[in-house]
């Protein structure tokens, strides 16, 4: 099985929960594990939070720009992606700490991922965040093919 579906969003905080529950749907339906669900949208709402908080400036007349949410799910994987067009990432030489108020984000999109990516859009501008995570699936799933 194979599909994707993508986001443009508004940088707004009311977009982090949309995408999520966007994604636990297409995960419910598609019959991966839910833990394997779970793992992913806390991934994608961390991922999600970083590009509202940090994606760029707000747009000519006040109001917010916009990020852009893609998620694959092609045979035993799902990739997700996140692109905004702020500034782009900076290197950090230092993992945050606990008590950092900034930084973990990444830091729990890197445990709950199998592969992850932090980088810089060319061109434009901005960044990019994408992970992948092998896929379980549960015992009555309807779409999987053997």
């Amino acid at each position: 099985m194979s599909m994707w579906w993508s986001l443009h969003l508004r940088r707004e905080a009311a977009s982090v929960p949309l995408a999520r529950r966007l994604l636990i749907g297409t995960m419910e339906t598609a019959g991966v594990d839910p833990d394997v669900s779970y793992d992913l949208s806390v991934a994608l709402s961390e991922a999600c939070a970083n590009a509202v908080e940090h994606g760029g400036a707000p747009a000519t007349g006040g109001q917010a720009g916009a990020y852009r949410v893609t998620a694959y799910l092609d045979g035993e994987k799902c990739r997700i992606e996140v692109a905004d067009s702020g500034p782009g990432f900076v290197p950090v030489t230092l993992p945050a700490s606990e008590t950092a108020e900034h930084g973990r984000g990444l830091c729990l999109i890197q445990e709950l991922a199998d592969h992850v990516h932090f980088g810089n859009k060319p061109g434009r501008g901005g960044a990019v965040i994408s992970f992948d995570k092998i896929l379980k699936w549960r015992e009555d799933t309807p779409l999987v093919t053997a």
